[in-house]
């Protein structure tokens, strides 16, 4: 911080009378008269301007009241709570006393009418300056078992949140709406899903670690931390969902699946196929019946008393005789078996044939439910992180003010 530091003190040896209300001294008189040693109790770095002249003036007023004043800018210690970051409220303590003057020397006290002025026109880059309020303290007994005066103000300091809301949020809610996309893909798509969810979870990784660069190293989890693991956990619940999907999948990756219409056809036409029987068959079957005909016409067959067909050659048969009324030839062989007549072949079903549609977007159940279910449960979670975070940065900062 960069301020005017200002001491007043009495000192009545350095009282005067005359026309003039208060004189303006040199800083040289600061060697010769006596002034507090005054230090901060957390600073870490602190230095006056020296630039073109040391920045700092004495005045004295008639009763020995001396006034101090000086430009200093001061590094000190904030020991912070970054549970609720970066929706948190800060507050910054400022410690200042005597270095080797106890209570019986010396006693520091607030000036009632000016205490702490902020500049009107201060702005913070990270955090609005909610209040300022000052105390008087002493510290406890130290080993000397000496008390010493000691003077507090605190700086509540609320952070801002559009950077985060830029850099982090807005881009973790976006990487988690797009993991839903995969939901809308069919199961078959294993390679696009896969690559999808795998690219979320390396960006959301890289989100992640970014988000904590510029953060100390606290080893308790933040409320942006939260929000970060919330993300990942979405995206990562995504991957195992379409891990589920792909496990209840009944049939490999890449295929088309048909309408059931279509499928009572495709199975007759192929009972109908398995039917008919192949040209190579047929040939040989009309071969063997050429043959067996030849053979039946130079063979005579007859059945015996036991009923089994002998084949008789035609030497053996008798000559026919001529009956001279009728003038036909007769003869005593008896007449071969008429051929077995083969029934009439069935009518091949005739079925109409469709044209078979493909139906490529095969949607899972999981898939369907997951299009709601998670959408909802990323809504919900959200709410309650919100409330939960931002009322109590209200309170603290209720309390504060």
């Amino acid at each position: 911080m960069d301020c005017y530091f200002r001491q007043s003190w009495v000192d009545t040896r350095l009282a005067f009378q005359g026309n003039k209300e208060h004189l303006a001294l040199s800083i040289s008189m600061l060697q010769r008269i006596w002034k507090p040693d005054t230090y901060f109790y957390n600073g870490k770095q602190s230095y006056l301007h020296t630039i073109t002249s040391p920045n700092k003036f004495v005045r004295l007023y008639k009763d020995g009241r001396v006034l101090y004043s000086s430009r200093l800018t001061i590094k000190a210690g904030c020991p912070m709570n970054l549970e609720d970051f970066p929706m948190d409220t800060q507050r910054c303590p400022l410690k200042f006393g005597s270095f080797g003057y106890t209570t019986r020397d010396v006693l520091y006290r607030w000036n009632t009418a000016r205490q702490v002025a902020i500049s009107k026109d201060m702005k913070l880059s990270q955090f609005d300056l909610v209040a300022n309020p000052t105390a008087n303290q002493s510290t406890e007994p130290s080993l000397a078992q000496k008390e010493y005066s000691m003077l507090l103000v605190s700086f509540h300091l609320q952070r801002h949140m559009g950077n985060f809301l830029i850099q982090v949020y807005g881009p973790c809610v976006l990487l988690v709406v797009l993991s839903w996309v995969s939901f809308w893909l069919n199961r078959e798509a294993t390679a696009d899903r896969v690559s999808l969810g795998i690219t979320t979870v390396l960006t959301m990784t890289f989100l992640g670690l970014e988000a904590r660069t510029d953060l100390p190293k606290v080893p308790y989890p933040t409320a942006l931390d939260f929000f970060v693991f919330l993300s990942f956990g979405f995206i990562f619940a995504t991957i195992i969902q379409f891990a589920v999907v792909h496990y209840f999948t009944k049939y490999g990756s890449g295929e088309c699946y048909f309408s059931s219409d279509f499928s009572d056809t495709d199975s007759s036409s192929d009972e109908e196929i398995m039917r008919r029987p192949r040209r190579k068959d047929t040939t040989r079957q009309r071969s063997s019946v050429d043959s067996s005909q030849r053979s039946r016409s130079s063979r005579n067959f007859t059945k015996n008393e036991e009923g089994v067909i002998e084949v008789i050659p035609l030497s053996a048969l008798p000559e026919p005789e001529i009956k001279s009324d009728s003038g036909q030839w007769t003869s005593c062989v008896p007449c071969s078996p008429p051929p077995r007549q083969q029934p009439p072949p069935k009518p091949r079903p005739t079925h109409r044939r469709h044209r078979r549609v493909p139906r490529y977007n095969s949607v899972s159940k999981i898939d369907r439910v997951s299009r709601v279910v998670f959408p909802l449960l990323f809504l919900t979670i959200n709410v309650f992180y919100w409330y939960a975070y931002l009322s109590r940065s209200e309170r603290i900062s209720y309390t504060s003010a």
